[in-house]
């Protein structure tokens, strides 16, 4: 059971739900009566403060650059109003810190910005070793997190994660749809290769169940080096089992590399990925040869999806921020933008508790349902994972582009 909140803390799923009734997530910078009105703008010395520790140099560089961008442009969109947080108008300040891919600085940051009153809430670490090194931080400092990770370790055991949460897939979600994928092509033995590290020990633990299930056999494990040393390697013990396809469990960079690997070790067979992989990286001149035709299971934000196509609030923030982000950066190929969705995540539970006291946000991020940019959220008092598994889609690389499928 969560760690209980006690005093102003404490909120009610039912208050909470009745009191978000007609909202969504985007609806932070939206109507909301007199409070809401277009001219309104933040009042002067009130802020919304969130500090970011990202990787924005190291391993992990290929996704945090990308949800520091995603970051900046839901920043200044949501700043164009700002929150409305009880009989003020916050503007949100984002504090962004480069952990440079090292858990040890990442903790430090954590520990430097979670001491300062005027610090609300956290996000980010793209890394499951840098996400795992914050959640003890911010535990013990009672600061809300919102985890940009891969790994399901993440949000559990709930005991222990009572002020964390997790806005990406889970990997049991995923396995599903990539072993229901594999059934469908006619795939009978594939092998999984998996990283080091606590996203490759859920994707391993979530494979085996998922394959078992869709009556797919496992022909071998191998663990694929986070560096570049031993990936040839992996990639040759992989191709020696000679299997119908080859899952690759792993985050970009690591995705692209490993991909490389068993082409050059001889693979022709299917290739398959979970949502990790999806960065600009995976589709870069070096990698394209070797994913050209590869499949992957990833969140509705990314390329060729529906959600750009609908009318929803989501649906006008996320084609805002394609446009925005082809402006600032020049293209724009589908990665999930989770940085954005968790800072709305939090402007949403500030305006819902009409504060910003960390115990009364924590309550509110736990008790959300609604629509984000990367896919539906639900999260609830007993599930601080709440990417929604209606929200991903079966994706394929053809002609260098993501392509959905189902």
């Amino acid at each position: 059971m969560a760690t209980p909140v006690t005093g102003p803390s404490v909120i009610t799923r039912r208050g909470v739900l009745a009191a978000a009734a007609g909202t969504l997530l985007l609806g932070a910078c939206g109507r909301d009566g007199e409070r809401e009105n277009a001219a309104a703008r933040p009042t002067p010395g009130h802020e919304l403060v969130v500090g970011a520790t990202l990787e924005l140099t190291g391993p992990g560089a290929a996704l945090g650059v990308l949800q520091q961008r995603a970051l900046d442009i839901s920043v200044a969109a949501l700043n164009e109003k700002g929150v409305a947080v009880g009989n003020q108008r916050r503007s949100v300040r984002v504090e962004v810190l480069d952990n440079r891919s090292d858990p040890r600085l990442a903790a430090r940051q954590a520990t430097e910005l979670g001491r300062r009153d005027d610090v609300h809430a956290l996000l980010g670490a793209t890394l499951a070793e840098t996400s795992m090194s914050v959640i003890g931080v911010a535990q013990k400092l009672r600061l809300p997190f919102v985890s940009l990770a891969f790994g399901d370790s993440i949000a559990v055991p709930l005991a222990q994660r009572a002020f964390i949460y997790k806005v990406t897939p889970d990997a049991g979600d995923v396995a599903r749809r990539l072993a229901q994928l594999m059934s469908a092509e006619g795939l009978r033995r594939v092998v999984l290769l998996a990283e080091d590290g606590l996203h490759g020990d859920s994707g391993v633990r979530a494979m085996r169940g998922a394959l078992r299930t869709a009556e797919v056999g496992l022909a071998r494990t191998v663990r694929l080096p986070t560096g570049k040393d031993g990936v040839a390697r992996a990639a040759e013990r992989a191709v020696a089992a000679d299997a119908d396809g080859v899952v690759v469990w792993a985050t970009a960079p690591n995705s692209g590399a490993a991909a490389r690997a068993l082409r050059a070790a001889g693979h022709d067979g299917e290739l398959f990925f979970d949502a990790g992989a999806v960065a600009d990286d995976t589709l870069d001149a070096p990698n394209l040869p070797a994913v050209e035709g590869s499949y992957a299971v990833h969140p509705s934000s990314l390329g060729g999806s529906t959600i750009a196509n609908n009318s929803s609030a989501a649906g006008r923030a996320y084609r805002d921020l394609v446009s925005a982000y082809i402006r600032a950066h020049g293209a724009y190929r589908g990665f999930a933008p989770y940085a954005s969705d968790a800072l709305l995540l939090i402007s949403t539970a500030a305006r819902m508790a009409d504060s910003v006291d960390r115990g009364r946000l924590r309550a509110y991020l736990q008790n959300q349902i609604t629509d984000g940019m990367a896919g539906m959220y639900s999260f609830t008092p007993i599930r601080h994972s709440g990417m929604d598994r209606h929200s991903l889609g079966v994706y394929r690389v053809d002609g260098g582009a993501w392509n959905r499928l189902s």
